[in-house]
């Protein structure tokens, strides 16, 4: 059974518009681009597929693409957009669901933080473990999230903002010693009224998911800042890092 907060029929009727921003071109083309890059002429599966914001965009660029996901009403707002022979969708588990024969994908990845959405160090491990069994030999797993943004903490705090708009007002709470993290949302309706949503998640550094890698049988390939390849830096906000699995 998963830790994950498991999105509703009114969170999947309101996750696009909710993220606007993500659907900017100048946001998918570079995440898209890199994807397509690594999956070469493979198949490829994304971890949390969504509404499809991703796999849409690299399946029309002629990448085959299947995905997992928790939520179903999430799975029924993708099919909107897209069939089942298009983007085949398992609903399940992350850390646990499969996906066709085992090896069948020159990539695997996970974007937008979503590693976060395991509550629990054992499910990230396992999802460690469940994308390599998916991975050809010499494929890929690619994780974007963000680096916990703990210097900004003075002593005392437990929060850091993240949105201060007039729309939407958004800061994360975080208990340093159980690396357990929230999300808090308050939202402007279009009546005026504010509504609030939280989501919880685990958040996770570099080093130790690059131990989940090896413990998986994969390595480290590269590291980027971001979709744009730019470098890491210890100052990195994010990173996009991608581990390989050995050819032999």
């Amino acid at each position: 059974m998963t830790s994950s907060d498991l999105w509703d029929e009114d969170d999947a009727e309101r996750y696009d518009e909710a993220v606007p921003e993500m659907f900017a071109p100048e946001v998918l083309r570079p995440t898209v681009d890199l994807l397509a890059d690594l999956a070469g002429d493979g198949a490829a599966l994304e971890l949390a597929i969504g509404t499809g914001r991703v796999a849409v965009p690299l399946a029309e660029r002629g990448v085959p693409v299947s995905g997992i996901e928790l939520s179903a009403p999430m799975v029924a707002r993708l099919r909107e957009k897209v069939g089942e022979a298009t983007i085949p969708v398992a609903v399940g588990d992350m850390a646990a669901t499969r996906v066709g024969g085992a090896g069948g994908f020159a990539l695997v990845y996970l974007v937008f933080n979503t590693i976060g959405n395991l509550r629990t160090q054992d499910e990230q491990v396992a999802t460690f473990a469940n994308a390599a069994l998916h991975l050809a030999p010499g494929g890929r797993f690619v994780i974007e999230v963000e680096v916990p943004p703990l210097r900004r903490f003075p002593p005392g705090q437990t929060a850091v903002p993240f949105d201060v708009s007039d729309r939407h007002v958004g800061f994360d709470t975080f208990d340093l010693a159980t690396q357990d993290a929230v999300s808090h949302h308050y939202t402007r309706e279009a009546d005026g009224r504010m509504r609030y949503g939280a989501h919880h998640f685990r958040y996770v550094w570099p080093s130790e998911l690059d131990l989940m890698a090896r413990l998986a049988g994969m390595e480290l390939e590269a590291r980027y800042a971001d979709w744009h390849r730019a470098p890491f830096t210890g100052d990195s906000e994010q990173h996009v890092s991608v581990w390989r699995l050995p050819a032999a």
